[in-house]
């Protein structure tokens, strides 16, 4: 079992910045963030697994940044150019498998319990 610990979300205004972290509990060999808002579907951000291979959601791609500090078991998302539609709820997920990196759910076993996003115009 794999716990995982959220922080660093909260209220901004569009085009501001903020950073998420996640701290899994044991070793994984990825991580990343999936999101979802009211009415609507769970969509991957992004994620990284521990050959450095990045995915990113293609609605934040050139905005969202996602970096790992292996030495903690600590990823970070880092949302600059925030824009309204950014408003969600964040789960960081992790799995301990090796599979090829993709932004679907099912290839994370371990989720977060979400840290909340909220970004006004």
């Amino acid at each position: 079992q794999v716990e995982l610990v959220e922080s660093g979300g909260g209220s901004v205004q569009a085009g501001d910045s903020l950073t998420l972290s996640c701290t899994a509990s044991r070793h994984t060999s990825k991580m990343g963030w999936f999101r979802q808002a009211p009415g609507k579907e769970r969509e991957g951000v992004a994620a990284r697994d521990n050959n450095n291979v990045i995915r990113y959601a293609d609605s934040v791609k050139g905005r969202f940044t996602i970096s790992k500090d292996s030495a903690n078991g600590t990823v970070y998302l880092r949302m600059n150019a925030l824009k309204p539609e950014d408003t969600a709820m964040y789960y960081c997920v992790a799995d301990r498998r090796w599979l090829i990196l993709r932004l679907v759910a099912s290839d994370f076993t371990y989720w977060g319990q979400g840290t909340q996003v909220n970004v006004s115009a």
